[in-house]
Parts: structure tokens; C-alpha cells; sequence
């Protein structure tokens, strides 16, 4: 737009948008496909690095087929968990008790498994736990009106209490004993492969991501859980019950955690209290990552879950090249990495 000032020039309207439309379109190409770029950047790097010596890659090659096959395997309990996380943190809260809800569902299943029950009650009734998980964090967030990263710092500590009491204190995990013996079948169901060398886990897995996808861009609860995060009280004068919505995304939640918990067990044949550490933070990285506003309103599943891939990959190439505590550092960094592009990507 173009006017004429006081002595009768003219001078042009530095309007963002106007003066460089070109710069827009791109700033919005970069946000659109910026983490399947580094997806693929990350893939290129490890795939240079030599991991004939590595059991996990089957001595062989990055992508290869066995290498590919187990990061997918891998990488169920993580991409379980990150589409409700990010539904999650789209409506302005955050969840961290995913991790050890995962693991008190891993112990959970593995003694009931252990204990006789079939496959299908023991799902359903761990299951059952993950519901129960959210309702709690829903209600103390939600209910109570507890700061969000208080209320699930308090049940963090307390699923992971219980898991580590129903572990007997001679052992580390619920496993099998001189006495008690856990079935064979137990691995099936993150191990057995039905279609493409993968497990039924991973393709459940896959199955949540769409439903939550489509939760997310079809249906009422994904819009009015985007209005909750871009500004709660427009939300509830608009009539939106935000505390039934919260509570709702918790209880997704707890119910993810618990399936992740199950595929856990059964990649590992066992129930560990502590299998569960870290993966909240694993899920903030993946989301962060997936460009979702820490602070609500605007998110993608399915960036997410990119963002998930992206994590399995980094944990598992730095594992076969640095040391432990390095690794520490490298994931460390990752979260500041994904922290400071999610501040760049809302200030434009």
C-alpha cells in the first residue's frame, strides 16, 4: 500500500506480508516440512556411521531390513504415547506421570500374565489401570485446579511407589522365577511378527496415532481442545466445558501410558518399575519437536510422532557410538534444540 506523506512523497507501507510475500510462503513451507527434513538428515548421519559390531543392528547397516525392523519395535511404547501427549499439551497442560504409569502398567500386566491370566483380560484390565491413572491427574489438574506440573510431579512419585511395592524385594522386575515360570507367550505381542517382520504392538500403535489424528481434525473434541489451549476463558464463555475436556485428554492419556506399559512387558518378557523412566521427557522432546506450542492452542499428531522417530533414532545411533553419560548430554541437548526451534517457529 502506497500514500503521500507531508511533502508529498510517496512512501510504501511496510506492512509484513505486503513488502515480501515470498518470505511468508517459505516461512510457512520451512514450518510445514521442517521435521521431516531433519528426519531424514538424522537418518543420513547415522547411516554413515559403521554399526557392523552392534547386536541391535544385526551387524549390518542402519537401514537395513533388520536394523529398520527393530527400531520400529522400539519405538512402540514412545509413539503409544506421543499423539495423546500432544493433544495434551495443545489444550495447555502437561503430563508428568506418562513414565511411571508406564511402568506400573508393565509391572501390572507382566504379574498378571505371570499369575495364569490370558492375554486379552490382562490387556483390558491394564487397560483399566491407565484409566484410572488419568482420571487421578484429571482430577487433582482439572477438579482440585492444582498447577499442572505439580499435580503430576506428585503422581509421578506415587505410581512409581506402588510399582516399585508390588515388585518383591528380591528381585528387580516381575519375571520369571525358580518357582514361577512366565509363559513364552508373553513376547508375542511386541515381538511376533504378523505382517512386514513386525509385531501386532506396532501396528496398534500405528492405529492409536490415525484415531487420534482424526480425533484431533475432525471431530468437536480436537477444536474445542485447540480453543481451550489458544485462550481458556474465550473457551468457557463460549460454553466449552473446559474441565470435561481436560479431563478427557488426561484420561487419554493414562489410557496410552497403559498400552505402552503392555507393549513394554512384552518386548522385555518382564515387568520393570522402572522402564517407564524418562519417557516423559522423551514424549515433551517428541512433541516439541513436532512444532507444538508449549504453551497450547496448535499442534500435529502426526508431527509427533515424527518428532518420537526422530528421538528412537538419536537414543539408538548415540548408544552405538558414545558413552552413557554422553548420551545424557546428546538427549539433553536434543530437548534444548527442540525448545528453542519451538520458540523461533511462534514467534513467526
Amino acid at each position: 500500500m502506497k500514500a503521500r506523506n507531508a511533502v508529498g512523497t510517496v512512501a510504501v507501507n511496510a506492512e509484513p506480508g505486503y513488502l515480501d510475500p515470498y518470505r511468508n510462503r517459505w516461512i510457512a513451507i520451512v514450518k510445514a516440512s521442517y521435521i521431516y527434513i531433519v528426519f531424514l538428515l538424522i537418518v543420513l548421519v547415522f547411516s554413515v556411521v559403521k554399526l557392523d559390531q552392534v547386536r541391535f543392528f544385526g551387524r549390518g547397516h542402519f537401514l537395513s531390513p533388520v536394523s529398520i525392523v527393530n527400531l520400529l519395535r522400539s519405538s512402540v511404547p514412545i509413539i503409544t504415547l506421543a499423539g495423546s501427549f500432544t493433544l495434551l499439551m495443545i489444550s495447555e497442560h502437561i503430563d508428568l506421570s506418562v513414565g511411571s504409569a508406564m511402568s506400573l502398567s508393565a509391572v501390572i500386566y507382566a504379574l498378571l500374565v505371570r499369575s495364569g491370566v490370558s492375554f486379552l483380560p490382562a490387556f483390558l484390565i491394564t487397560m483399566v489401570l491407565g484409566v484410572l491413572c488419568g482420571y487421578v491427574n484429571g482430577a487433582l489438574v482439572m477438579k482440585l485446579r492444582i498447577t499442572p506440573v505439580i499435580a503430576t510431579l506428585v503422581t509421578l512419585n506415587v505410581f512409581k511407589g506402588i510399582a516399585l511395592l508390588i515388585v518383591p524385594n528380591r528381585i528387580s522386575a516381575i519375571k520369571s522365577t525358580d518357582t514361577i515360570k512366565m509363559p513364552l507367550w508373553i513376547n508375542d505381542y511386541a515381538r511376533k511378527a504378523v505382517f512386514l517382520r513386525l509385531p501386532a504392538a506396532f501396528y496398534v500403535a500405528i492405529a492409536v496415532v490415525v484415531v487420534l489424528v482424526i480425533v484431533q481434525r475432525k471431530t468437536i473434541l480436537g477444536k474445542y481442545t485447540a480453543a481451550m489451549g489458544g485462550n481458556r476463558t474465550a473457551a468457557e464463555l463460549s460454553g466449552i466445558n473446559t474441565v470435561r475436556i481436560g479431563w478427557i485428554l488426561y484420561i487419554i492419556v493414562g489410557v496410552s501410558a497403559a498400552m505402552a506399559g503392555i507393549a513394554r512387558a512384552s518386548y522385555m518378557s518382564l515387568g520393570d518399575p522402572l522402564s517407564g523412566d524418562g519417557m516423559e521427557l522423551d514424549c515433551i522432546i517428541a512433541v516439541l519437536l513436532g512444532g507444538t506450542n508449549f504453551y497450547g492452542g496448535e499442534g500435529s499428531v502426526e508431527k509427533s510422532v515424527i518428532g518420537a522417530l526422530i528421538i528412537v533414532c538419536v537414543t539408538v545411533g548415540l548408544m552405538t557410538v558414545v558413552p552413557p553419560f554422553w548420551q545424557m548430554v546428546a538427549r539433553g541437548s536434543v530437548l534444548i534444540f527442540a525448545v528453542t526451534l519451538n520458540y523461533l517457529l511462534a514467534k513467526d
